[in-house]
């Protein structure tokens, strides 16, 4: 089976490490990791990883923007997204939804059931 990479973009270290240690051990993932939108459109870009784990609340460029960027580059537009996020709230969560991601986790994950929920969105 080959191994599938995944990109992480979120500003919070600890949450880059805490979700690596996840994919790496429960869902045998290769992980690349960005601490903000201009370095995570580079490895998309250049990396072609076969997913897109993108928090939506960053500083400088948001996840929206980033979204929006990547939709719009022909290389990295057919990468499923997953957008990764602490806004909980229905009216959000909806805006979200219409997106044309391929699912929404919200934070806090369950670590142990984070990579699942990863593959079932790709299927």
């Amino acid at each position: 089976m080959d191994t599938k990479r995944i990109l992480i973009v979120d500003d919070d270290a600890d949450i880059r490490e805490a979700t690596q240690l996840c994919l790496e051990i429960t869902g045998h993932w290769e992980v690349l990791k960005a601490s903000n939108g201009p370095e995570g459109l580079e490895l998309a870009s250049s990396q072609q990883p076969d997913a897109i784990l993108l928090d939506m609340m960053l500083p400088g460029m948001d996840g929206m923007t980033i979204l929006t960027r990547l939709r719009e580059n022909p290389e990295t537009r057919q990468i499923p997204v997953i957008i990764l996020t602490a806004k909980a709230q229905s009216s959000e969560q909806k805006t979200f939804g219409q997106l044309k991601v391929a699912t929404i986790i919200t934070k806090p994950y369950d670590p142990l059931t984070i990579s699942e929920q990863i593959a079932s969105a790709l299927l």
